[in-house]
């Protein structure tokens, strides 16, 4: 499944081609995603509006419009956006194409079906992004997101830690992936309830973890099954992993062997040397 920064290199590929751009015409697979594709209010809300902005919150994709208009859409699990020549041969599981002004299209990808597209209409777009925002935890990349304010989030959690880090109520975007990661490097046990961590130890998990974020977002993203930019390229974060999809090799710390337990139902990895409860 796509996380923060598959959804992030998504944004960032996507800008140079759609800022400043206008949908001419839709086409969908008239297959439904988690919902019906509301091919009615993108014509009516978004053909024929420059569009303004493309942005990221938590793992959503925003593609604001002129007169306020927003298209909001989730990669769900296999989920691709791409652009491409308009008389290039579509693709299976294509859903959602939408025909710029520039003899390009923008093509929503998903094989599966399980991400999402919405449309937040100009009128009712800032009352919309408000419930929506109320759904979401903490940006991992915003100045809110601190040691401090996490353990203050945690204090009352049970929860293990990395069970926490992964529910998007409390913080946004980080998913099974980079909360594998962020545990190790922050030598922090998977299984530890967030309640018991320490203010420095929450420190160092919000620290860690923005920096693989941000280290991920450099390198493209990862491409564990079919995960591809904008560009159609994939991303190589995925040559970088310590424990992710590591199990039964060397720690690159210790050498001891990684190990692999089910938490949350999500495959976990990590090192029972550096990271012990």
């Amino acid at each position: 499944m796509p996380e923060l920064p598959e959804v992030e290199v998504t944004c960032q590929g996507l800008r140079p081609h759609l800022l400043g751009r206008s949908i001419l015409a839709i086409h969908s697979s008239g297959k439904s995603l988690r919902q019906p594709i509301p091919e009615d209010l993108v014509r009516t809300c978004l053909c024929d509006r420059p569009i303004l902005t493309v942005e990221r919150r938590a793992k959503y994709v925003l593609i604001r419009f002129q007169g306020g208009a927003v298209l909001v859409i989730h990669l769900g699990m296999t989920g691709k956006l791409g652009i491409f020549p308009k008389d290039a041969v579509a693709a299976k599981h294509d859903h959602l194409v939408l025909r710029l002004d520039n003899e390009m299209e923008l093509r929503f990808n998903d094989a599966r079906r399980f991400g999402s597209v919405q449309v937040w209409p100009g009128d009712e777009a800032e009352e919309l992004e408000q419930a929506f925002l109320t759904r979401q935890g903490l940006e991992p990349l915003s100045a809110e997101f601190t040691g401090e304010n996490v353990h203050q989030l945690a204090r009352q959690c049970r929860l293990p830690v990395k069970s926490f880090l992964m529910d998007s109520r409390r913080i946004s975007g980080i998913g099974n992936i980079y909360a594998n990661e962020t545990l190790f490097a922050a030598g922090i046990h998977p299984l530890c309830p967030a309640n018991t961590l320490s203010l420095k130890q929450w420190e160092d998990v919000a620290r860690c973890a923005v920096r693989i974020l941000k280290k991920a977002i450099k390198a493209g993203g990862s491409t564990i099954s079919d995960f591809l930019g904008a560009s159609g390229q994939p991303g190589y974060f995925q040559l970088q992993l310590a424990v992710y999809g590591k199990k039964g090799k060397d720690c690159l710390r210790c050498g001891e062997e990684i190990m692999k337990e089910v938490i949350g139902g999500r495959a976990t990895f990590f090192c029972g040397k550096c990271q012990a409860m």
